[in-house]
């Protein structure tokens, strides 16, 4: 519950993240029919990027501040740097405010579709629900996230996605994740999911892929981005996310484009290695 997402708002973990999300969605977008999306660990939705916390730690910097300001970005990182630019006001100009998930979603929601967002921590909710106001397209519910995959799945538009970004104070949070996808897509097995997680040291990753490789789920894919070595146990060495029943190509796309954000989030000391990015099919494809 002490877990607070400003000191950490737009670092390299929410641009992998983001643009993941916002490739996902596009991909929903493609058909007439209406989606939900469920942001069970959602935040605030909208940090400033100047306020205390953010500079004190200006993890954002090395993040969405390595893109802001890209001339000709590829496609798929460009539009998430349209909605990030949207919620700016302009595409120039120094950054003040960083969109969340919500805030992303909720973009990218079109009339007929619909978002749900949970969150836990009281002061995050009650700055979530003023942000969110009276939308009749939005649902805020002060709970427990993983409560909310039993509440809201499945959802009445039978299409959406359910993405699951746990604050990572618990020990166990990633076997916690994987019970809640296998839950998850017991009830929504048409949904997409998708899981962020952090990474610090190899141990604890495979024992979650795993897990998942065991869980029975078909078609899970693995995408990684590492600015920084993964050996370092003081320091993130980057983030990953698995994504459950993916959009056909997803993985070709995120092959296309990791390369280019890879370069351009590198952030290395002299003598380390690279950055490093990584798609992979855990379950099946090539997997």
């Amino acid at each position: 519950m002490n877990y607070r997402h400003h000191f950490h708002a737009g670092n390299a973990g929410d641009v992998l993240k983001h643009l993941v999300l916002v490739l996902l969605l596009q991909h929903l977008r493609r058909k007439p029919a209406p989606f939900c999306v469920l942001d069970t660990h959602a935040g605030r939705g909208l940090y400033d990027l100047a306020g205390a916390a953010a500079t004190r730690t200006g993890e954002h910097l090395d993040g969405i501040g390595r893109l802001w300001g890209w001339r000709e970005p590829p496609p798929g990182i460009a539009e998430y740097l349209e909605v990030v630019a949207r919620v700016h006001g302009a595409a120039e100009g120094p950054l003040r405010h960083y969109p969340g998930s919500p805030t992303i979603a909720r973009a990218l929601l079109r009339p007929q579709d619909r978002l749900i967002l949970c969150e836990l921590h009281p002061e995050e909710h009650a700055a979530l629900r003023l942000q969110i106001g009276r939308d009749p397209q939005v649902a805020v519910h002060h709970m427990d996230g993983y409560q909310g995959i039993r509440a809201f799945l499945p959802p009445k538009e039978r299409r959406g996605l359910v993405l699951v970004d746990p604050p990572f104070e618990r020990g166990d949070e990633l076997a916690a994740a994987v019970a809640a996808l296998v839950e998850g897509h017991r009830r929504f097995a048409g949904g997409i999911f998708a899981i962020w997680y952090p990474i610090k040291g190899r141990a604890t990753i495979r024992e979650f892929e795993a897990a998942l490789r065991g869980s029975g789920i078909p078609k899970v894919l693995a995408v990684e981005l590492l600015p920084y070595p993964d050996d370092r146990p003081d320091r993130l060495g980057g983030s990953g996310m698995v994504i459950v029943g993916p959009p056909y190509r997803l993985d070709e796309a995120l092959r296309g484009l990791l390369p280019a954000l890879a370069g351009r989030l590198d952030h290395r000391d002299a003598g380390e290695a690279p950055g490093r990015w990584r798609v992979e099919w855990l379950v099946g494809e090539s997997g």
